[in-house]
Parts: structure tokens; sequence; C-alpha cells
């Protein structure tokens, strides 16, 4: 064994072989895997190995796509081909009209990915596959590309790739521990000895929270028995002259493709079992837990109505072993928050069909920094402090249960539901509230109108379209207070704060004490990494203000660019206080019904910030608007937020003040042309693409970003950022949605809503350079063929007149 070595890679499944080779592929090939039994000994070996192209965003499905490729081409190496069935298809099956919307929005969203999906009725399901009954069937998603594939040789045709290419793998090698140094490389102690590493990969499947103690952190991940059997042979799918495609029922929560002239038939039951929580046998390898098969009685009854051939079916053999699950479903691929130098890809319970895309975009973050797509959706930071083992289990449990569910717009199931609260939560409940859920935090997103009002989640405009029309309304004629939880908020202090701040963002920072502006980081590649509110306080402290769910991200990139010597402290306060959010013509009334302070214009002017008491509260208010109208954030420690709250509360009666909450902002903030984070602002796209030449200073001095777009052409930019008006008053146009010209794919939607103060359905999208303003483009909402048109922005108040009233 190496004593050391570039990258040393844990774990010998799907994961770590894949990118094992990827990092080849990049042209690192000081790479080593270690494994501590045979390669594909954990969840690998007895996978169902099902190869789709689905994914429910264009991350998800453009990594499948590069699986599906790598696999065919493995497939066909005549020095060592590998069993793949490719292009068997695959339906996934549908009872409501809902479903069918998501199926095809999701057939959109696909086509901008150069992936086409096809949404069938139920008549062509059953032609399809001969098997199945059409009763209690209105149709499904058809996806030409399914398949399955072998497990083990897949994994040694990484492995053989990677060896030849110059790495290294060492099988029954047990890794005993982990240590960092001071520069923060790696020495990975085994029972082979120990090896030095620049970086190091956790990718230990069920695993991988016996290595991830090893480096003092812990992954929201929880193992879920998972059972399937397959059958004896079936004469009609011997007979049948093709191979079935594979089928996936959520309306019976199961899925089943051939297996020689059987089905392998998989279970997702609803009483279904964690595994693994108190620890893990040492010797539990190439292992699989006990038969129990009558947990999935139910699911088996739902089968047999769907496929009547199962009842004269034998049961060949029965499988029952661990699948791995995060909070939310999806893997966690990418840096392991709080650490340096220390990636993991992880979570991955569809590992064999997805993992060759998920090597390949972890080795492009390793190597690169960034990878071609951007990977939020996958990335570890996206949970916070909250993703505990027992909220894990919990989240495991209803994703497990949900598995061929897909989450319709602005559904939040309840499993683990609050794990995030202020002192308000309750306040605002008693009021009528409904939460949405960001990053861990229940926040506030309207007021029912009804003790009994229940939301019909659509991908349609449903019951609250009248809820937030009326909120957006109110708050522009009066005044309307809502609560911003979990907002991110770095205080930062020392002598070197604006200098490390210039650094950072492209763009001019307020120096000013008394003052408020808006910047962007980039990365290096000069593509968006963040946006960031920065405030300097009077007293000389200043305030890093940004996304809710960018708390590890932004920690993380703003302290790995901290500079030896800098006199720079960065201290969070993002679970400590929280914002009261005041916005609407009346709001300078009702602020000044509650301070001493002087809130006219010329005393606090729009992007102003001071310290004073709301009441008896104690706060921080900063004049910004994400509306578009007169508005303050009032940050206020949570010990006092509810002091805070009832002050303005009892203030606003006099102003015919409401609440309200962030889906009336979702609205308003479309109709200003204002980004949002992880939907507008990505890592694929530089300030030039994404229309913020105006807070570029490329002649300001050093910044992270700045050479790589000296090095391109800023006035010739691939895509743009535009904002579309849609003819069409049925549904918003949802992220991923695809943007036509001729019959041609030339954008892709990443925020869509109805903007209720200009009466018209807005979206915004990234859309090809060269596609004039004047086209008439279409744009294919939930398989509606809807008239669009570009259009200047932003759509309301133009001139920003009422922000700064």
């Amino acid at each position: 064994m190496k004593s050391r070595t570039k990258v040393a890679i844990i774990g010998g499944g799907i994961a770590g072989c894949s990118t094992l080779y990827h990092l080849t592929q990049e042209g690192w090939t000081d790479v080593v895997l270690i494994e501590r039994d045979e390669l594909t000994s954990g969840t690998t070996w007895h996978s169902a190995a099902q190869v789709t192209n689905f994914g429910m965003n264009q991350t998800m499905v453009g990594l499948k796509s590069h699986s599906i490729r790598l696999y065919q081409e493995l497939a066909n190496d005549p020095e060592y081909p590998i069993n793949y069935h490719h292009g068997d298809g695959g339906i996934r099956l549908a009872n409501t009209e809902a479903q069918m919307d998501g199926y095809r929005h999701f057939s959109s969203m696909a086509r901008g990915m150069d992936v086409t999906f096809e949404v069938i009725d139920a008549a062509e399901c059953a032609r399809r596959h001969p098997l199945i009954s059409t009763n209690n069937l209105i149709g499904g998603l058809w996806d030409p590309m399914d398949g399955d594939i072998d497990p083990a040789q897949l994994c040694q045709a990484l492995a053989r790739r990677a060896r030849k290419a110059g790495a290294e793998v060492y099988r029954h090698t047990e890794v005993t521990g982990l240590t960092q140094h001071a520069d923060d490389t790696w020495t990975v102690e085994t029972t082979k000895g120990s090896i030095d590493c620049d970086i190091i990969v956790n990718a230990c499947g069920y695993r991988v929270n016996e290595v991830g103690a090893m480096m003092g952190v812990h992954h929201p991940v929880m193992s879920m028995e998972h059972q399937y059997f397959v059958t004896e042979e079936i004469p009609a799918i011997r007979d049948a002259g093709h191979r079935m495609p594979l089928l996936r029922c959520p309306i019976s929560d199961y899925y089943c493709r051939q297996e020689k002239n059987g089905l392998l038939l998989g279970f997702y039951e609803q009483d279904c079992k964690t595994w693994g929580m108190d620890g893990i046998d040492p010797s539990f390898t190439n292992a699989l837990c006990p038969d129990d098969l009558d947990r999935v009685t139910d699911v088996l009854e739902g089968a047999f109505e769907r496929m009547p051939a199962l009842m004269e079916a034998g049961i060949h053999t029965v499988v029952n072993g661990p699948i791995t699950y995060t909070i939310d479903g999806a893997p966690l691929i990418g840096p392991i928050p709080g650490k340096r130098n220390a990636f993991c890809i992880i979570g991955l319970r569809a590992g064999l069909g997805e993992g060759g895309g998920h090597g390949w975009l972890l080795a492009q973050q390793i190597v690169h920094g960034e990878a071609c797509y951007d990977t939020w959706c996958l990335d570890p930071r996206r949970f916070t402090g909250h993703g505990n083992v027992e909220l894990t289990a919990l989240k495991a449990i209803e994703d497990y249960q949900n598995e061929f569910r897909f989450h319709f717009p602005h559904e939040h199931r309840p499993a683990g539901r609050p794990i995030k609260t202020t002192p308000l939560t309750p306040i605002l409940a008693a009021e009528g509230a409904v939460f949405d859920v960001v990053n861990g935090w229940e926040r506030l997103a309207y007021i029912k109108p009804t003790d009994g009002f229940e939301e019909n989640h659509s991908f349609r405009f449903n019951n609250t379209f009248d809820i937030v029309r009326n909120d957006v309304l109110h708050i522009q004629s009066a005044v309307g207070l809502t609560e911003v939880n979990g907002f991110n908020r770095f205080e930062l202090t020392g002598q070197d704060v604006h200098s490390f701040l210039d650094r950072m963002v492209c763009g001019a920072v307020p120096k000013t004490k008394g003052r408020v502006g808006l910047g962007y980081l980039l990365n290096h590649q000069g593509k968006i990494k963040s946006e960031a509110t920065i405030a300097n306080l009077p007293d000389g402290r200043v305030w890093y203000g940004s996304a809710a769910a960018s708390e590890g991200h932004d920690m993380d990139w703003l302290r790995a660019h901290l500079q030896p010597g800098q006199d720079v402290r960065i201290d969070s306060r993002t679970n400590t206080d929280t914002i009261l959010l005041l916005a609407g013509p009346r709001a300078r009334e009702v602020l000044s019904a509650v301070s001493r302070a002087d809130w006219s214009k010329e005393a606090f002017p729009w992007l102003s910030v001071r310290e004073c008491f709301v009441g008896i509260a104690p706060t921080v208010v900063m004049a910004v608007s994400f509306s578009g109208e007169l508005a303050y954030e009032i940050h206020v420690p949570n010990a006092q937020l509810y002091a805070a709250y009832l002050a303005l509360r009892a203030a606003g009666e006099a102003f015919d003040l409401r609440l309200f909450g962030s889906r009336a902002v979702e609205s308003m903030r479309l109709e200003k042309g204002y980004l949002h984070w992880k939907a507008d602002l990505l890592t694929e796209f530089d300030p030039y693409e994404t229309g913020l030449d105006r807070l570029v200073k490329m002649d300001k001095g050093d910044f992270i970003g700045r050479e790589a777009l000296r090095a391109r052409d800023a006035n010739v930019p691939t895509k743009t950022l535009r904002t579309l008006m849609l003819d069409n008053d049925q549904a918003a146009a949802h992220a991923g949605a695809s943007v036509e010209l001729d019959g041609e794919v030339v954008g892709t939607v990443t925020s869509g809503d109805f903007g209720h103060r200009v009466d018209a359905n807005i979206a915004l999208a990234f859309v090809d350079a060269d596609v004039p303003l004047s086209a008439a483009v279409i744009v294919d909402v939930i398989g509606i063929k809807v008239s669009a048109r570009f259009a200047s922005v932003p759509l309301y108040d133009p001139e920003g007149s009422r922000l700064r009233a």
C-alpha cells in the first residue's frame, strides 16, 4: 500500500468505484480506493440495479444521462463487456390527473437536457406492458432509456479502468481512524498501515456514519430494509418475443423488471423498517436481513391487481437488504460541512442507476471546485444542524413510503415537523398560519381563510391563488407583516472586514456606516456562488445576510478564503435572531408608532440600517425590500421576538395591518425581477448571463472569479436570464419548463408565478442569447404549449419609486 496519495476514497461500492474512475478521467491518477472487504460487498451487491433517465430536476436528469452513456460504453467494451439491458423502456403509472400534470412537467423539463419522455394514456401503457391491467389507471410516463445492469460487473469495470489509468484499489483493508493535520491534509489509518492524503472521500454506503464519526461529523443518512423477490418463469414473459418494460407504480407502491423469464418485484410497504440505528455488526458484509414477506402483503395485493399473472408465479428468491436514504431522499454528494479537503458521496438510495453520474459530478467538484451542473440539490450542506438521527429516520420512513410519489409544488410532508421554530410559530399557527419549510424552519406561507381550509397541491393554480392575490393587493395598498425565520445572518468584525469582502464580492462593497448594499460572490470559474446583503451597522459591525438554505454553504466559502493574518471574525446569528418584515405604503406609519426613532424618508432612506427599539425589543432595522413596496426588515433577538411582534400588531390596528406569508413575497419578487438563490442564481451562469452587469466592477481590484470573467467576452454571453409573460391562466411555469422557438428548446424556466399587481403570469428563464427579444416563443407548461413574450424588467414600478417612498 502507498504511504501517500492525493485522494483516498473509502468504500468500494458503486459510489467509490465511480468516483475513483472519474477522478482519473479528470486527470488525477494518484488516487486510491480502500475497501474493508471485497468490492460491492455492501448495498451494491444486492441492488435491483435499475437504470432510469427520470429525475425531478435537470441536474438529476443530466447525471443519469451520463450514467446511461457510460454504462453503454462499458457494455460495448470488447475487452471487458458487462451485462446491461439498455432501452427496455419503463413506465411510471398514474391514477390521478394531478400526477399526469406532474409527468407532463417532468417531460418538459427533461427536453431541456436532450432527454425525451412520453406521456401516454392507460391503453398505451397496457399495449407496451401487456401484463398490466388498466383498472384504476389514467396513464403514465414512458422512459425509453430505462433498463437494468449487473452491479458487480459495473463496479469491476469501473475499477479496472481506473487501475489502467494509474489508480490503486486496496481490498480487505479496513479503515480504523482518520486524522486531519494543521495543513488540512489527512492521515488514513488502516489495518494494513497508514496512508497520508490531501483529500478524503467518504463513500461508505450504510457504514457512512462509522467513518463520519472518525472525523467528528454526523451525516443525515439512514438505512431502510428493502425487500424484493424474483419469480419463477412466467410463460407470458417467456413467449413475449421482447423484454418487458420496467414498471413503477405509485398506486400500489411496487416496481418490477424482467429477470430472465420471470420478474424481479420490489416493495415500498407502509409498514417499513429502519435498519442499523443502534449499530451495525462488523461482520455484516455480503449479507442480508431476514426475509419478512408478511410486511409486504398489502403491497403484494396491489401488485396482483395490477398484474394478475403474478398470482400464478412461484417465488424463486427473496432479498431483504439495507438501502440508504437522506432527509429529502436525494444523495449527499460534495463537500462535507465544516471540513476542509473532505468530500462524501453517500445516501445513494438509487446508487446503481445514478452512480455513474454521481461520481462524475463529485470528481469535477474535487478537481475543479465546481461541476458542470449546479449541484445544490445534492450538496451535503443543504441540511444544517437539524439533520439529527431521529429526524433522518422519520424522513427516511416517509420517503420510503412515498417512493414513487413526487412532491407537488409547495408540498411539505408532515414527518419530522416541526424541527425548527421560533417563539412566534405557535402564535402564528393560532392565527391560522400554514407553514412551508425552509432549511428545516417552519416559515409562514399564508393565513388560512377558514379553519377547515386545506390546500389542494397541484402543478396548476390551486385554491391558494385568491389568498395570495388578496395578500399582495393589501400590501400594495396598506401594510402587511410576516416573519422571515432562518434567514442566514453572519456578523463580521475586525480591522480587515471590508478588504476581505472586497475580495469576496465582484461589485462595490458598501463601507459607509448605516448603509446596506447587495453583493454577489463568484466561484473561481467566474460563475455565481452566492448573493449577500451587506449591512454596515453604526457601531462598525458588518452583517452578511443571505438565503436561509445557504447557512453552511456560505460559512464554508467565507472561512475557506480567509487569508493568514487577516483580522476577520465570522460569527453566526442565524439561529439566534429572526426577521419581522413590515411591507406596504403605510409601513413607515406603523414603525413610527412603535419606535422613537425618526423614520422619515430623509432620516432613514432606502438601503439604510440602524439599531433601535421596537416597543421594548432591541432591534436592527434595514430599509430593504424584496417586494418592491416600502419595507423594513426588523431583525430581533429571538428572546424579544414576541415582544416586537405584539408591539407591531397593536400599532398596526390603526393602519389596517394584516399578516401575510412567503407565497405573496414570491409573487411580488418576480414582478420586480428579483432573483432567488439556487432558483435563478446558479453556478452554471456568470453575472453577465444572469443580468447582473451593473453589479460587477472589473476595475475595483482583485476579487475571486475576476480573471475567469476577464478571460471570457462579457459582451457575448451564451445564455441570458430573461423575463417572460405567459398567455396562460391555468398554471405557472415551474422550474425546468422548456422554452421553445420553432419547435426547438432554446431555454429553461428557473422561476414562475402569477404577478397579481401587474395581472400577468410571469416566468424567469435562461434563454439562448441569440434569440431576439421580439421572438414569439412557446413555454411548455405541464404539456400546454403556451405563447409567451419577453418583457422588460421590472414589470412593476420600474422606477422604484414605491420602495423609495
